[in-house]
């Protein structure tokens, strides 16, 4: 498929060559679902945790005898039904990810890239460089009209990644860090002539 090549100027520079099996594909809506929770899954901390029987504070002493009191017999006063007593069944530390095959995480990313490009969304940028200042690339921002955008290149360049930080919703990442939920959190994508180069390398 062909789409025009845009610079940070809003000027036109040329025209480019997508490969349709990358950016012309069916999107997928439940792969890039799945793609999704997997990513989220691997981000959470897993640290929440409670304390049982043998964690929390207070005496292992028998409350009362067994027999003869008319109460419930009972053995210790860290049992779950006490208000100071342990959690049962509580959440531990532990890792939420799992594993997803590669060709699934193939095809989701394969699904979001045609999905931006089926929605009009998709932008490719003849380069992401020679704007060092945040002013300055904020400035040109506007003038393309880009409010949530995400910039893919080969290679980042780092002055244009200092100057993209503190732009509220526009992010900057290398064709090897390209995932699926940056990809469907902005409105646009912006892909570089090396970018582009890079995601058919990565993808092929």
């Amino acid at each position: 498929m062909q789409i025009d090549i845009k610079t940070l100027d809003n000027g036109s520079a040329g025209t480019a060559e997508l490969p349709d099996e990358i950016f012309a594909a069916t999107p997928r809506a439940d792969i890039m679902a799945r793609v999704v929770h997997w990513q989220q899954s691997k981000r959470r901390a897993g640290t929440h945790k409670t304390k049982g029987m043998g964690e929390v504070r207070g005496t292992t002493k028998k409350p009362y005898k067994q027999k003869g009191t008319g109460n419930a017999r009972q053995g210790s006063l860290r049992a779950p039904q006490y208000r100071t007593g342990g959690v049962v069944h509580g959440p531990v530390v532990r890792s939420h990810g799992y594993d997803l095959p590669k060709k699934v995480r193939r095809l989701g990313l394969i699904s979001a890239l045609s999905q931006k490009a089926a929605d009009g969304k998709l932008v490719v940028l003849d380069a992401a460089s020679g704007a060092a200042r945040t002013k300055e690339l904020a400035a040109k921002l506007k003038v393309l009209g880009w409010t949530s955008a995400l910039i893919v290149d080969h290679t980042v360049d780092d002055g244009f990644l200092k100057a993209s930080r503190n732009i509220h919703g526009i992010d900057v990442l290398p064709t090897i860090g390209a995932n699926v939920y940056d990809i469907l959190r902005h409105d646009v994508l912006a892909i570089t002539t090396a970018g582009v180069a890079g995601l058919k390398e990565r993808l092929s």
